[in-house]
């Protein structure tokens, strides 16, 4: 009786697994990457994945634009990057066509804004409002990444407008390299450095970082607080559910977009590279986003990626 129990709950699940596979058409999954670590480091995720499961993942380098664009004229599948609220126009324009759907919201607590170093913490710096008391500790200078972006921008503006008493301070332009090379230099001096900084990135993993409060007018709040959604084409998602279920789980967290990110950016890995190494020492994590989801040709998703890593 317990063999014939077995037997026909096997043969109940077969179909049903079967059911779950795509049809062939959707082996190819079209991603894009405007070209950010953070996005290079959840695609490789999915590129590792995917593969496993017996799909053929295929990453675009593409702008932000033309990124939004190929995925409303059906040239990509989805997109693991809208940042909000920062691209809230590009997506104000997907909603309107009505060809794009959010598949999940997967990352929270990203932040960007002036964060200081252990040494300016110890000074009792924790918002932007402390930092002119201790304007000689910190050389009158609030380090920046390239000229021209919105972000050195707004500290400009802030500066010109003798904002928290800001007025005879100095923003020093420079590349991210260029910024995070002097803060580390300034660290090992005992320096305290205050400079532009976000996360996810592996400069939280570097370096102990304190985030200031205040800067919500300039940055946003909750430190310049962001969400990651995934999109895809609504076409594909239709079209090809068991893809499109896998990307809808694939969720993360700031902690290991950090690691990710400095197997890239440090040790000069693939995107890849990197989710192979991360998932070989955290390999729990595939049992949430493989739920429900099964190879191309309808076998169990998790035993199969279990197996190809």
């Amino acid at each position: 009786m317990i063999r014939t129990t077995l037997l026909a709950t096997a043969l109940t699940t077969l179909p049903a697994l079967a059911m779950a596979a795509d049809p062939a058409s959707c082996a190819a999954v079209r991603l894009s990457d405007p070209g950010w670590t953070d996005i290079t480091a959840t695609n490789g995720i999915a590129t590792v994945v995917l593969s496993a499961l017996g799909y053929q993942p295929e990453v675009q380098i593409l702008s932000v634009p033309i990124g939004y664009e190929a995925l409303k004229t059906g040239n990509t599948d989805a997109f693991l990057g809208n940042w909000m609220p920062a691209q809230q126009a590009f997506r104000d324009d997907l909603d309107a066509s009505g060809t794009v759907t959010e598949l999940a919201q997967n990352l929270t607590g990203a932040k960007f804004t002036l964060a200081v170093t252990a040494p300016g913490a110890a000074l009792g710096v924790a918002d932007f409002a402390d930092l002119d008391a201790h304007r000689d500790a910190f050389d009158g200078k609030i380090y920046g990444i390239e000229p021209g972006a919105p972000a050195n921008q707004s500290i400009q503006a802030m500066i010109e407008a003798d904002e928290f008493g800001l007025g005879d301070w100095e923003l020093v332009e420079s590349s991210e390299q260029g910024m995070l090379a002097q803060v580390t230099r300034n660290s090992v001096a005992g320096t305290p450095s205050v400079f532009l900084a976000w996360a996810p990135h592996p400069m939280n993993i570097a370096h102990d970082l304190t985030y200031l409060s205040g800067g919500d007018a300039q940055f946003g709040p909750d430190y310049g607080g962001a969400t990651v959604h995934t999109l895809a084409r609504s076409e594909w998602a239709d079209a090809c559910p068991n893809a499109a279920r896998l990307l809808s789980q694939l969720v993360f967290d700031v902690d290991m977009e950090n690691a990710l990110m400095a197997h890239i950016l440090d040790d000069g890995d693939s995107g890849e590279q990197a989710a192979r190494k991360w998932l070989a020492a955290n390999p729990d994590r595939l049992i949430p986003w493989l739920e429900g989801v099964t190879t191309l040709d309808g076998q169990p998703g998790l035993d199969a990626v279990q197996g190809a890593l």
